[in-house]
């Protein structure tokens, strides 16, 4: 209403905008929570669901898996990897598609106009995107790819090829609605904690930066203008990969304390006790005085230690061990 009030304020059809002095309520984006085994639990005791929520791993799996035969298999697929939205996937084109590089384009998007489809640009210039195809998903293409074939076939002379890759049965492009109320329906069907279509989303980002994918090039992957809003707004922590920080931070944190992760131990207690000093224990003075009073008779007397400060040569030493008479002062010399 404020747009079309300023639009006719700039047209001279009013002289003022009465809605620009109305205050708005502060509003906040809600923020994506993850379907955690309590939170479905609770789910299903009481009904109550997140306004935004994202699957985990194993849910977008088993999800993905029960819906394999449906022929629609590959745009849900797509979204949940590449992070599509539903406006994109339902107007790429098959000349957008090389499924022999692995890449896809996205530079257009149907939208519902007048009760017919419409061709729109991409939501933002930053939607426009080349988007890389991992070997999963373009095996997933060439199968789909090959079904469509084969309903064209069976459809007979009416079918329309229209180069979209998802269509109805006669050939169509499918609506963005379309996608949507049959991911609702196949939700219900397989008993899955329900999200959005566009949570698939949500879910792509979430488990791309699990899987150790830089946010940079999560950003480009959904054609996001700013990295701040795939920060904010797309990302949800998985309970494993918040378990896995918390359990480095841990750990940080107590090796430099100098104690064993996991428990209230310190480091190096044993260690200090192999390598504390022996020579006060009276076991160690024990063994010792007994080795030196076996000590055998025909070794001799120790050498005495030379004191410091004398230099004597190589001849004396040996004259002073050999001959102790030659090295005694002359009988005049001695004094009584």
């Amino acid at each position: 209403m404020n747009a079309a009030l300023n639009a006719a304020l700039r047209a001279g059809l009013v002289e003022e905008n009465p809605a620009s002095l109305v205050a708005l309520p502060a509003t906040r984006r809600p923020r994506a929570v993850v379907w955690t085994a309590a939170r479905v639990r609770h789910w299903r005791k009481t009904g109550e669901r997140p306004a935004v929520a994202v699957w985990t791993v194993a849910l977008t799996v088993q999800f993905l898996d029960a819906i394999a035969a449906h022929r629609l298999y590959a745009a849900y697929h797509l979204i949940a990897l590449r992070g599509l939205r539903r406006g994109e996937a339902a107007g790429l084109r098959w000349c957008d598609v090389d499924l022999d590089e692995g890449t896809a384009v996205v530079c257009r998007r149907l939208q519902p106009r007048d009760g017919r489809l419409t061709v729109c640009p991409p939501k933002t210039a930053h939607s426009t995107r080349v988007i890389a195809l991992d070997r999963t998903t373009i095996a997933v293409l060439r199968v789909h790819r090959s079904r469509q074939q084969a309903e064209a076939d069976a459809y007979g002379e009416g079918y329309r090829d229209s180069g979209y890759v998802f269509t109805n049965l006669d050939g169509d492009p499918v609506a963005p609605g379309r996608l949507t109320h049959v991911f609702q329906k196949l939700i219900a069907v397989h008993g899955v904690p329900p999200i959005r279509l566009h949570d698939l989303r949500h879910g792509a980002v979430t488990l791309a930066l699990a899987a150790g994918v830089e946010l940079k090039v999560v950003q480009e992957m959904l054609g996001h203008s700013s990295i701040v809003l795939t920060a904010d707004t797309y990302t949800s922590v998985l309970p494993e990969v918040a378990h896995r920080a918390a359990e480095q931070t841990a750990t940080h944190l107590l090796r430099a304390a100098g104690r064993v992760p996991g428990t209230t131990r310190r480091r190096g207690r044993a260690l200090a006790r192999r390598r504390q000093p022996t020579w006060g224990h009276p076991r160690t003075a024990l063994v010792r005085r007994r080795a030196t009073s076996r000590r055998p008779t025909s070794a001799g007397p120790r050498p005495r230690a030379r004191p410091p400060g004398r230099l004597r040569s190589d001849t004396a030493y040996r004259l002073r061990d050999r001959e102790p008479a030659l090295l005694a002062p002359p009988d005049d010399l001695r004094k009584d």
